[in-house]
């Protein structure tokens, strides 16, 4: 069965496009990430799917209901953490969760069961205001808010976006485990390393699918040769490299620059590695 159906979704804000004809599903039980850069029109497309805002163009079904015609069930059935924490500062930890459990006429003791191995990690702080928690801290919150009351699916809008390594990690443990539990999650990162994370990424750029499909399978769609070449100076390595004739593309990592080769036959001394997928995306955004 299918969590999600989307067909040739299109949204436009005063003549900018934000999301231009795509079309996915994602079957039920399945950690699905939107993997993209600020402004690719991820957290619109989260928007429409969480029924928030309607799309010009299009139809969405979420659990087999129609984002349109069955909003308020859809409101029921799904949890949705927005990008920016959106809960209420000057309330504690506990009175955030019973709030949103409430809302759902639910209480926290029914389903503390889902949110137990994520609250424990907030419960020694059940009596803090929530605006003065850390980032992580506040994550774990949203998420136990998010979950209270029992949604078929998740949504997750940038959900480490500002959090320091060690709470990414485990939120990400976390959302494994929900997973097992028959929860289908949709997950939108601008992180490629968390791409690996998920059973199905969609690569989004400028409002649009550039592809979808296992982060294994599309590491290996990348269709040549990869190579990368190191230096201090990298303004001046890049001046050199993109004006080599037989270099196709390159693009700098960090301290590297990685490369393929026009004519790949052509004796060189530079240094072959496995591409990754923001290696990919990146080719497919030149």
């Amino acid at each position: 069965m299918k969590s999600i159906v989307a067909n040739n979704i299109s949204k436009s804000y005063k003549g900018k496009t934000a999301l231009n004809n795509i079309s996915f599903d994602i079957d039920k039980g399945e950690l699905f990430g939107v993997i993209g850069p600020d402004g690719a029109g991820k957290t619109t497309l989260f928007r429409i799917l969480t029924t928030l805002i309607l799309a010009d163009e299009g139809e969405v079904s979420v659990e087999g209901y129609d984002v349109v015609k069955d909003y308020k069930k859809i409101r029921n059935i799904v949890g949705y953490m927005p990008g920016r924490f959106s809960l209420y500062q000057d309330l504690t930890v506990r009175e955030n969760i019973e709030f949103f459990a409430a809302v759902f006429n639910t209480n926290v003791e029914e389903n503390y069961h889902l949110v137990k191995d994520i609250y424990s990690h907030i419960k020694p702080f059940e009596k803090r205001k929530s605006g003065a928690l850390s980032g992580g801290m506040k994550q774990k919150l949203a998420l136990s808010c998010a979950l209270i009351h029992k949604p078929d699916v998740l949504f997750l809008d940038e959900p480490t976006t500002g959090v320091d390594p060690i709470s990414r990690k485990e939120l990400w443990n976390m959302l494994k485990d929900l997973q097992k539990k028959g929860i289908t999650i949709i997950v939108s990162t601008p992180y490629m390393d968390e791409a690996n994370l998920c059973d199905r990424i969609a690569l989004i750029n400028e409002g649009e699918f550039i592809d979808i499909d296992s982060p294994k399978t599309i590491v290996n769609k990348f269709p040549k040769k990869l190579y990368s070449v190191e230096g201090d100076n990298m303004p001046k390595l890049l001046k050199e490299l993109r004006g080599n004739k037989n270099i196709e593309t390159c693009f700098s990592f960090g301290d590297s620059c990685h490369i393929t080769l026009n004519n790949e036959e052509e004796e060189n001394n530079y240094k072959e590695i496995k591409p990754s997928i923001e290696d990919y995306f990146m080719r497919l955004s030149k």
